[in-house]
């Protein structure tokens, strides 16, 4: 049965579906030895032959899930300046895995590996509505402007950024729960409301909670515990 360039790319663990699709837009993708840059191809998975930069790609048939805890220093990405530990240093045999939804070097807390492009494409698409929940120490407690203004939204480079809900924790410790997934989105809205962030640890991502996995440890999951 045919299916979409992009959904086939993203089922085979390639990339979310919008990476996939600006895979395709770049001329990175061939199907039979021909490049295609049109979003509206479509494939046979059984009888295709799809490369992705003269690399071919082959369906997926065992999906792997696998929640990481982070640590500061570490980088979501394949590609690292030298001397910087990635979080595939950190997992074995991890390096055909996709990031669902990244943290920046300087934040902690739940990351999730996986070959499944259309649960990442699920998880980081803000339509889809799946909750992030973090765990924030800012220098400063934040009065009740700055929390208002955290719940309306604040002005950032992409849109208008809120929080979902917001709760103090401590003095100057708050939970945040959000469906957004910017660019260290929550350190710029902090500065937004003239404060800074300490420090940041991401401990849900949909259903999946951290729990007690250690830092720089990781463990198997299941589907049915993120979504």
């Amino acid at each position: 049965m045919k299916e979409r360039l992009q959904k086939f790319l993203a089922r085979a663990g390639i990339a979310s579906r919008r990476k996939a699709e600006e895979l395709i837009i770049s001329g990175a993708v061939a199907v039979n030895g021909r490049v295609t840059a049109k979003l509206g191809t479509t494939v046979d998975p059984e009888r295709d032959h799809v490369t992705v930069r003269g690399r071919p790609v082959s369906r997926v048939t065992t999906y792997r899930y696998l929640a990481l805890n982070k640590p500061t220093g570490v980088v979501c990405s394949k590609i690292a300046r030298p001397g910087d530990r990635t979080v595939y240093h950190l997992v074995p045999n991890s390096r055909d895995l996709a990031i669902a939804g990244r943290l920046d070097k300087d934040s902690e807390g739940l990351v999730l590996l996986t070959n499944d492009g259309e649960l990442v494409n699920r998880l980081t698409h803000p339509r889809y509505q799946h909750e992030k929940e973090y765990l924030v120490e800012v220098i400063k407690p934040l009065d009740a402007n700055a929390l208002n203004a955290l719940r309306r939204g604040v002005r950032l480079a992409e849109g208008r950024a809120s929080v979902d809900r917001i709760e103090e924790v401590g003095p100057r410790n708050y939970r945040l729960v959000l469906h957004q997934g910017w660019k260290r989105q929550i350190r710029r809205m902090v500065a937004a409301v003239r404060n800074d962030v300490v420090s940041l640890q991401r401990v849900r991502i949909g259903k999946l909670a951290l729990g007690n996995i250690g830092p720089a440890e990781w463990r198997n999951v299941r589907r049915a515990d993120i979504v």
